[in-house]
């Protein structure tokens, strides 16, 4: 099997480090980190991806995830990607959700086995632990 990638997209870098210890421990996951949504949209449309990560407020940009998330949706040729919010508020969930993206997750809830099932469902069951 492929090794699966990742591009994540907004996240501090604590944040991404913890994610990325996750999705390479777990999933044997490449992860790629951008910092905007021009570069995500870019990476997108130039590379294959199994997943996005988008925080729902992007650190150094402060550009909204939930923008990116319907840009990357109402795009031929990103829609297809599955792509999930980062974010622990229920309600931000809940619009990306219903902007096109799969059920995210919460930084709080990164540990979680529910946060692992939701990535398995996308990255498979690889693990490299």
């Amino acid at each position: 099997m492929s090794t699966r990638r990742v591009l994540d997209v907004g996240q501090c870098d604590y944040d991404h480090g913890r994610i990325s210890s996750l999705l390479r421990a777990q999933f044997g996951a490449e992860v790629v980190r951008v910092h905007s949504a021009t570069e995500a949209t870019e990476r997108l449309r130039g590379e294959a991806f199994d997943l996005v990560l988008v925080n729902r407020v992007f650190d150094r940009t402060g550009e909204e995830g939930l923008d990116l998330i319907r840009k990357t949706k109402a795009d031929a040729k990103t829609s297809a990607v599955p792509v999930m919010l980062v974010s622990n508020f229920p309600e931000s969930q809940a619009e990306a959700v219903a902007a096109g993206a799969l059920a995210g997750f919460g930084k709080a809830a990164l540990a979680e086995d529910a946060t692992k099932e939701r990535l398995e469902k996308v990255l498979g069951g690889v693990g490299v632990a």
